[in-house]
């Protein structure tokens, strides 16, 4: 009896175990990201350029997602290039090639800065991260008279 029974459970174990398996494979296409920058200097002055060092971090990695870059200057004017020279329009959609990149921004005048990145996937997910730039006088407010 006990041996009937011990077989009967090992059997209801393995069919236990054998319908736990599923057939259908769990492919996940979108994966969430976030975009990280070095830090860079908080002044700068009209026609200096500054290099923001820039890395897509992913949490998976699928062959089929492609990623954007755009940007948006809300205070003061500039220009903003890519590493490989592209220089990018505001909000305008620019195909990124690379994790890693850097960017390039050069200050058209002398007023407070600020600029809004986006990267975006061919999912339609968004990561925004903006850059504010103080004016520095070239001469430190030590004006000769």
């Amino acid at each position: 009896m006990k041996k009937t029974l011990s077989y009967f459970l090992y059997t209801m174990l393995i069919a236990c175990i054998v319908c736990a398996c599923s057939d259908r494979l769990d492919i996940n296409q979108v994966y969430t990201f976030d975009l990280q920058c070095m830090p860079v200097p908080k002044k700068i002055v009209q026609g200096e350029t500054v290099e923001v060092r820039c890395q897509l971090v992913k949490e998976g990695d699928y062959s089929g997602t492609r990623f954007f870059i755009r940007y948006f200057q809300s205070d003061g004017k500039g220009e903003l290039r890519l590493d490989d020279g592209r220089i990018l329009t505001p909000n305008d959609l620019f195909p990124l090639t690379k994790d890693v990149f850097r960017l390039y921004y050069t200050s058209l005048c002398t007023d407070q800065q600020t600029i809004d990145i986006y990267i975006e996937d061919s999912f339609g997910q968004v990561v925004q991260k903006s850059i504010s730039f103080a004016n520095e006088n070239a001469d430190d407010g030590n004006e000769k008279q």
